[in-house]
């Protein structure tokens, strides 16, 4: 099943939701990061979560940015979504190797520790809409579940899972459930009905449950709607002329140094690992491009 998002309004559009499929593009960022199993889980998590929130966006230029840093040996971990769920991210240690949690599961919360997350949506104003609320739990879709309720202030459910193996990703997805203005009491009691006990989104995904068979799930008897179904792709737009951008914006001293060094210079993308080389060659003409 290829990876794709689906965005749905139930209840007379007092209800808005999204489910996602992303086992694909989970497992190529973990073999392009060469990630431990508990690093895959955590970034695979914040990048289903970031693909989900960007169908949230208005403008087809707008992104976004989560940033989650804890005190956990992970360090911390960066997902940017374009407003076409195009998502790339990484997280600071990639090799957190950690014991199982009491209940037999990649310990997460540990990993990731006790810190904050940071939500930036960037919608081409002069400045960029900021959220920020402290971790919770660490194990990210409890901390976004919190995130919109006291950020946002949209009663939401967030539920995120990646379920890995030694030979790679079996699974990974996740859905959002947000209640809007005017939902009724009886909407609430029936969401909070459906989702007590509702199995890991990650096992109904190994098991073949489509992303619009788990919102028909979640929202049956309130005649949900699927309104929107989008690819969903692990995709870097990182270039060569970026890449030439940032050597520029070092100055002209520094890159003199690196030409009098004569070793010239290798710049490696964070959220691709895709490697530039300049020759001597090319940082003589970026001198004498921008004199």
């Amino acid at each position: 099943m290829k990876d794709y998002i689906v965005r749905a309004t139930a209840a007379q559009g007092t209800v808005r939701a999204f489910a996602a499929i992303s086992t694909e593009l989970v497992d190529k960022a973990s073999k392009t990061h060469g990630l431990s199993p508990i690093a895959t889980a955590a970034l695979g998590r914040t990048l289903t979560a970031a693909g989900m929130m960007s169908k949230m966006l208005k403008g087809e230029k707008d992104k976004l940015t989560i940033q989650i840093k804890g005190d956990g040996p992970l360090g911390g971990i960066v997902v940017v979504s374009d407003s076409s769920a195009n998502v790339r991210g990484y997280v600071h240690n990639p090799n957190v190797d950690l014991p199982l949690n009491d209940h037999g599961k990649l310990d997460i919360r540990t990993a990731v520790g006790f810190g904050y997350i940071n939500v930036i949506k960037d919608m081409g104003l002069s400045k960029p809409y900021i959220g920020f609320t402290e971790l919770v739990s660490g194990e990210i879709a409890d901390d976004l579940t919190y995130y919109f309720a006291t950020s946002e202030q949209v009663p939401s459910t967030v539920a995120l899972g990646v379920l890995v193996d030694t030979h790679g990703v079996i699974s990974a997805g996740g859905f959002i459930i947000q209640l809007m203005p005017g939902a009724e009491e009886e909407t609430v009691e029936k969401l909070e009905k459906r989702l007590i006990g509702f199995p890991p989104t990650s096992k109904l995904l190994a098991q073949g449950t489509s992303p619009e068979q788990i919102l028909e799930m979640l929202l049956d008897e309130m005649n949900p709607r699927i309104v929107e179904k989008v690819p969903f792709n692990f995709q870097c737009n990182c270039s060569r002329d970026r890449m030439e951008r940032n050597l520029i914006s070092i100055g002209k001293n520094d890159l003199l140094e690196i030409l009098q060094d004569g070793q010239g210079a290798e710049l490696q993308c964070h959220f691709c690992n895709t490697k530039y080389n300049f020759t001597n060659q090319d940082i003589e003409m970026l001198i004498k491009g921008n004199n």
